[in-house]
């Protein structure tokens, strides 16, 4: 019950749910870029792709002073059958 707790909860914020919108077309996206596109700051970006990591949904990759966030391939069972509805 916990982990669809957390989705839920997950799933509550518009940026969030624009954030996996974004990352659902298979391509890495950098912090400022999602951060530009969302039209908010840095660090409320950072905080809700953080919170999206925690649940499982999201992995990131550094490279050349960025970080690089993409929809992991196998998320929990739970995340995608919420996500299903959304995308």
């Amino acid at each position: 019950m916990e982990q669809w707790e957390l989705i839920f909860k997950s799933m509550a914020n518009i940026n969030r749910l624009k954030t996996i919108k974004m990352l659902s077309r298979g391509e890495e996206i950098s912090v400022g870029d999602i951060s530009e596109k969302l039209n908010i700051s840095l660090k409320a970006t950072s905080q809700h792709l953080i919170h999206l990591k925690k649940i499982g949904a999201l992995q990131s990759n550094g490279r050349d002073g960025h970080v690089y966030y993409y929809l992991k391939k196998n998320p929990p069972k739970e995340f995608s059958q919420v996500i299903k509805l959304f995308i």
